[in-house]
């Protein structure tokens, strides 16, 4: 019985003393090792490290966000009173708000002389307009400075993932300061919804967008029209969707059963072609002796 199962043994020994050590073959042994240990140190890094990888498709991602973005906005004008500021909202589902308050915070800057307004609303997900502007006022002054600088301006909830690098805060450093202090400003957004997936499939949603810009001073047949900041937006139809993945174990390990395998065998057939070139050498000295 014990006879039998031997001859399944694919891998023979060999005895030792019919075996011959060399130096080439200790060195290409030596090299083999630390090859395959270098190998096998990068393919366990990849292994370890989460993969983000990106897809596209067309659809509402965030059901159940009731048809509603949320918007964060921190926009800093140091020539306009508190007083004076306002967040007005519009779009084509017949919203239209004036002197938006809820959640938002006005600092006055510059002893006074300048307000920090900071807001978080909502907008429905149809196109329209939010603008910074002295509508909402009690009396509308004269001539209401716009320059502004804008801190931040984000679509849905904000991500901070070191692998996925996108235009979440486009606005976010805007400096007006310089431009025309009656004028009017218009950034045109188009929003992408952005959707990220977790290793353990949780969603979070967000929105990256793309942004154009025009300054101009309005007239129209009373006189110059009252100057604001304009954000009109519309939303993109493609979704961008990223998702957290790891190689799989089975990979990693037929990987570095390829590496292990693959340069034994190379190493074998080198340290071969040495050892024949070897003794070829050898004999052909000894018969230029003889």
């Amino acid at each position: 019985m014990a006879s039998t199962l031997l001859r399944f043994d694919i891998y023979r020994k060999v005895p030792k003393d019919l075996t011959q050590p060399t130096y080439t073959g200790a060195i290409i042994s030596i090299c083999c090792c630390l090859f395959i240990l270098f190998l096998f140190l990068s393919e366990l890094t990849g292994f370890i490290t989460t993969e983000v990888v990106n897809e596209l498709y067309v659809d509402d991602p965030d059901k159940d966000s009731g048809g509603k973005i949320d918007v964060s906005l921190n926009i800093s004008l140091p020539n306009l009173h508190c007083e004076l500021v306002g967040l007005d909202i519009q779009d084509e589902m017949g919203r239209h708000e004036v002197g938006h308050i809820d959640n938002s915070m006005k600092i006055p800057l510059n002893n006074g002389a300048g307000c920090r307004f900071e807001g978080q609303f909502s907008i429905n997900k149809v196109p329209g307009n939010f603008h910074v502007s002295t509508h909402s006022a009690t009396a509308q002054p004269q001539n209401p400075d716009m320059t502004h600088i804008i801190h931040k301006l984000s679509f849905g909830d904000t991500l901070q993932v070191q692998n996925v690098h996108g235009a979440f805060n486009a606005l976010g450093g805007a400096d007006r300061l310089t431009s025309n202090p009656l004028a009017s400003h218009d950034y045109i957004l188009k929003i992408v919804p952005t959707v990220y997936e977790d290793k353990s499939g949780k969603q979070r949603y967000s929105y990256q967008y793309t942004v154009a810009n025009k300054e101009y001073v309005a007239y129209s047949h009373t006189g110059r029209i009252i100057p604001a900041i304009w954000f009109r937006y519309d939303l993109s139809p493609i979704t961008v969707k990223y998702t957290e993945r790891r190689q799989p174990l089975y990979r990693f390990i037929t990987t570095i059963c390829a590496i292990i395998g693959g340069t034994f065998t190379v190493a074998g057939i080198l340290d071969s072609c040495i050892f024949t070139a070897s003794e070829a050498w050898k004999k052909i000295q000894l018969g230029k002796i003889h």
